[in-house]
Formats: structure tokens, sequence, C-alpha cells
């Protein structure tokens, strides 16, 4: 897929995922392309599915969800089309539901508003799941890192600065 992206497409993408409220005119001005061009390219990235959002992030706290829980699941059946894996991705705290390998079928992100909470989930929604054998939780004390960030490399493989962008590129392309 990174094959029909070029450069710029890169460092658009980049200069998204500081802040994706941007002004097109402001972006524009990093790549030095003109608004309507950096419009352009914007929807083509769009309609390729390599922007598939644009969201705010919120603190869990202020929405009574501080607790980050991973639950590992078995079930009798796996995969990303599963029955179980749908029902499961249903359920609104499950924030992620991965396929694994390994022993377990899945691996969920969860957030709850407390221990009871996530008990809760786990006994009435997770475990009630047709075909669900088992759960395994992990309860997060504390974050040390999370992020949405996807690594943005060029398709040269230049040398990057710690915020996405080409070392090499002058003050008035950021």
């Amino acid at each position: 897929m990174s094959r029909t992206f070029d450069a710029l497409d890169f460092r658009i993408l980049a200069i998204l995922q500081d802040n994706a409220r941007i002004t097109q005119a402001d972006i524009a001005k990093a790549v030095g392309l003109a608004p309507s061009a950096v419009l352009e390219r914007m929807r083509k990235l769009e309609a390729k599915g390599a922007v598939r959002d644009y969201v705010a992030r919120i603190d869990p706290r202020v929405a009574g969800c501080s607790l980050l829980a991973f639950v590992a699941v078995r079930s009798t059946e796996y995969g990303p089309e599963a029955p179980s894996s749908l029902t499961l991705a249903a359920i609104p705290e499950v924030l992620e539901v991965h396929h694994i390998s390994g022993e377990d079928c899945y691996l969920l992100k969860v957030r709850a508003r407390d221990a009871e909470h996530l008990g809760r989930l786990l006994r009435t929604q997770i475990a009630a799941v047709p075909n669900v054998t088992s759960t395994r939780t992990t309860i997060v004390l504390e974050t040390v890192k999370e992020s949405t960030r996807i690594p943005i490399h060029l398709p040269n493989r230049q040398a990057r600065d710690g915020d996405g962008r080409p070392e090499d590129a002058e003050d008035g392309d950021r």
C-alpha cells in the first residue's frame, strides 16, 4: 500500500497526526503546496483509507472510565469474522478486539469505571458471549505510554527527527 503514497503524502499524514484540526492552509505552508493541492491529496488519502477518521481523544477519567484492563479470551471459534469476535466488539466498554496467536483467541482492551464494573462486564457480557470458554484479565496499574500515533516513515528511509518529519526540513516546512 505504501507504494501508492509519496513523501508529501507521508508528510501530510504526519502533520494530521500531530493535529487533526490543522487548517489546509497551514498544511500547505508546511509542505510547500497550494491549499487546493493539499485538499486534493487529503481527499485521495481519505478515499484510499489512509486516513480512517478524525477524532478527539477524551480523558477516560472525565468519562468515568479510569480502569483499564486487557482481557485474553479463549473461544471455541476464532477469527476476525467469527460471531463471538463481532459480539465482543459490540460491547461499548471494549475499545479494541484483536485476533491473536497462542493459547488465547482474542485480546480485548477494556475501559471500566472500577473493579466492580469490570467484574460485572466479565461475568454478564464477555463470559456470556456464546463460544467463550475462559478469560484472563490483567488490570493496568499505571500507564507509561498510550498513543494512537502510527510511526510514519518516508519511502526513501530518510533520517527522522522525534516529531516524525525529516531532519533536514527547514523551519518553514514544519
